[in-house]
C-alpha cells in the first residue's frame, strides 16, 4: 500500500522550509538546543487555528494524540508551559515577516478583480479584538473594556490581506493608514473613518486613486456638473472644492462628488474620488467592493481563533493574530495553486475534520471518479 502523509503534513509542505528557517535565523539568532523551535511553535499554533483549539491544554492534548505524526511534520513535542513561554518570548515580528512572504507567493497566483482597469484595488478597514481589561490594561479602549485593533489592506486580486497591523484599540485608522506605501496607480477604497482631506491630497500627489464617502458636514462649492445617468441610479455627478477655512489652508485639490441611490435598498450614498475619468457607475461599484473587507473580518473571526487568546502578553496576542493570517494565506495559496473550486469556507471545514487523516490534498478536494463497474455486493443472484 502506498504511504501517504497526513493532510496537515501535505498542507505544511506548501510553506518552503528553507525560507522559514532563514526567517527564524534572522529574527531569533542562535537559541538553546532544548528550546522550542519556531517550526514546532508554528505547528502547534497552526493546529489550534485549523482544529479550533481554544487553550494551551487543548493544543497539548491534540498534538500528543497525534504523536506518531510529529516525525513527518518535522516537529518536536509540545508542552503547554513551553508553548506559553515561546509565545511570550519569541517576537511576533517573525510571523509578521512570514505573512509578507506568503502574501508575495499568493499574489503571483491570485485571480484579478472584476474591474476593467489593471491597477491594484485595495480596501482599507479595521476591526476590534476584545481582550480582558484586567490582563491588558495598556489596551484600554474605554472604561468598560480593552481591545486591540486589527488593521488590514485587502487586495481584491484574490481577496487576500496585503497588509496587516495590530495596535491598541484607540489607535486611529488614519494613523495606521498613513504608514502604508502603495504603488503609483493603486486604487484605495475606504469609509468615513479615513476621511482626512490632507491625506487624500497627499495620495493624489503620489498618483494613487481613492474612493470614499463624503462627510455629512462637509462644506464645498460645485465647480462643474456632469450629466447623471438616472437609469443607473446616479443622482448627481459634480466636481467640487472644499470651502472650510482649514481646507483653504491645506490647498486641497478639487475632487469629484457622485450621488448614488441603491435600487435594491433605496438608500442614497454620496461618494468622493480623485479619479475624474471613471463613469459615475464605476465609482459606485468600486465603493460597493469595500464590503469584501467586512466579509474577510467576519470569515476569520468565525473560522480562525482570534476572538479568544491563549496568552496573557501583548506579544502572545500579536503572535496568535499573525499566525491566523498566515493560515488564511496558506489556505488561499492551496486554492489558487491547485485551482480548487471549493470556497475557502469549504476548504477550511474539510481540513478541520481531516487534518490528521492520511490522504493527499488532491484526494480530499477533488471528487472521486464515477464508478461504472457494478459493485458485486449490490448484485442479487436470482
Amino acid at each position: 500500500m502506498a504511504h501517504h502523509n497526513t493532510v496537515f503534513a501535505e498542507l505544511l509542505k506548501l510553506l518552503p522550509r528553507h525560507e522559514f528557517r532563514k526567517l527564524a535565523k534572522d529574527h531569533d539568532g542562535p537559541r538553546r538546543s532544548d528550546a522550542m523551535s519556531r517550526w514546532t511553535q508554528f505547528m502547534a499554533l497552526a493546529t489550534a487555528q485549523l482544529c479550533g483549539r481554544s487553550s494551551l491544554r487543548d493544543i497539548e492534548g491534540t498534538v500528543a494524540s497525534q504523536s506518531r505524526s510529529l516525525y513527518h511534520l518535522g516537529a518536536g513535542q509540545v508542552k503547554r508551559t513551553t508553548l506559553s513561554r515561546a509565545n511570550k518570548q519569541l517576537s511576533y515580528r517573525f510571523y509578521e515577516a512570514l505573512f509578507g512572504k506568503l502574501y508575495s507567493r499568493c499574489q503571483a497566483l491570485s485571480p484579478g478583480h472584476k474591474f476593467k482597469f489593471k491597477h491594484k484595488l485595495f480596501s482599507l478597514d479595521s476591526t476590534l479584538l476584545d481582550v480582558s481589561l484586567k490582563v491588558f490594561p495598556s489596551a484600554e479602549y474605554n472604561r468598560m473594556k480593552a481591545a486591540y485593533k486589527l488593521h488590514v489592506a485587502l487586495d481584491h486580486d484574490g481577496l487576500i490581506p496585503a497588509f496587516a497591523a495590530v495596535t491598541p484599540g484607540k489607535t486611529g485608522d488614519q494613523t495606521q493608514a498613513k504608514l502604508l506605501n502603495f504603488r503609483k496607480g493603486s486604487v484605495l477604497v475606504f469609509d468615513r473613518g479615513y476621511n482626512d482631506y490632507k491625506w487624500h491630497n497627499q495620495l493624489t500627489d503620489k498618483g494613487i486613486f481613492w474612493v470614499a464617502r463624503i462627510r455629512g458636514n462637509a462644506k464645498f462649492r460645485v465647480l462643474k456638473r456632469y450629466k447623471a445617468n438616472k437609469g443607473q441610479g446616479i443622482t448627481s455627478d459634480q466636481l467640487i472644492e472644499y470651502t472650510s477655512h482649514r481646507s483653504k489652508g491645506n490647498n486641497l485639490r478639487p475632487v469629484r462628488r457622485v450621488g448614488y441611490r441603491d435600487a435594491e435598498t433605496g438608500k442614497h450614498y454620496v461618494f468622493i474620488t480623485n479619479h475624474l475619468d471613471w463613469s459615475a457607475r464605476t465609482v459606485a461599484e468600486i465603493y460597493k467592493q469595500r464590503w469584501q473587507v467586512e466579509l474577510f473580518f467576519k470569515w476569520i473571526k468565525q473560522n480562525l481563533k482570534i476572538k479568544a487568546f491563549i496568552g496573557n502578553s501583548e506579544n502572545a496576542v500579536m503572535t496568535q493574530v499573525f499566525v491566523s493570517l498566515c493560515i488564511y494565506l496558506l489556505l488561499a495559496f492551496l486554492k489558487f495553486s491547485n485551482g480548487f473550486s471549493q470556497s475557502l469556507q469549504q476548504i477550511s471545514r474539510l481540513i478541520h475534520v481531516n487534518l490528521f487523516s492520511k490522504r493527499t490534498l488532491g484526494d480530499l478536494f477533488r471528487p472521486p471518479p464515477d464508478c461504472k463497474e457494478p459493485i458485486p455486493q449490490m448484485v442479487l443472484a436470482l
